[in-house]
């Protein structure tokens, strides 16, 4: 039997809490709601989140292809850009699936206010799986192959 790496588990972990623990909490949140407010006020609500989050997707979106144009133009690695479009496009897929704690989480991901938090996190979690492989090259004296010749001046 081989040992299970930490990576699998916080991976499987992370599954179990997209697929088991957030439906089951959304589900939770809507019916308390429901219960509260009425079901016809929380699909209303539920409506009124969706437009308001299309508007914000679309704002945000827009600015992050924007500033992601504007560094490709100035010839530099656009890597806040690409992670802001990222987490613009992980909070645009969160608003579609219908629930409230998943449009206040995705909120978060697509205000400018609160977004730079998520993106170090995405970055240090995209910085924690890289993985770097680097190619020795043999030098003088090693034992790699060497091309022995002469230097020919054509003048």
């Amino acid at each position: 039997m081989s040992p299970v790496r930490p990576r699998r588990i916080s991976t499987r972990l992370v599954l179990f809490v997209l697929f088991v623990v957030l439906p089951l909490a959304e589900v939770y949140v809507l019916v308390q709601v429901g219960q509260v407010i009425g079901a016809w006020w929380t699909i209303g609500l539920l409506l009124l989140a969706g437009f308001l989050g299309t508007w914000l997707i679309r704002r945000e979106g827009g600015r992050a292809w924007a500033a992601l144009r504007t560094a490709l133009a100035e010839g530099r690695m656009p890597a806040r850009e690409l992670a802001d479009g990222a987490l613009v496009l992980i909070g645009g897929t969160m608003l579609l699936s219908p629930g409230f704690v998943t449009d206040a989480f995705a909120v978060l991901l697509l205000l400018p206010i609160t977004r730079p938090v998520f993106r170090r996190l995405l970055a240090r979690t995209v910085a924690a799986r890289l993985v770097v492989v680097t190619h020795e090259r043999p030098g003088p004296g090693s034992a790699g192959s060497v091309v022995r010749g002469e230097v020919v001046d054509d003048d």
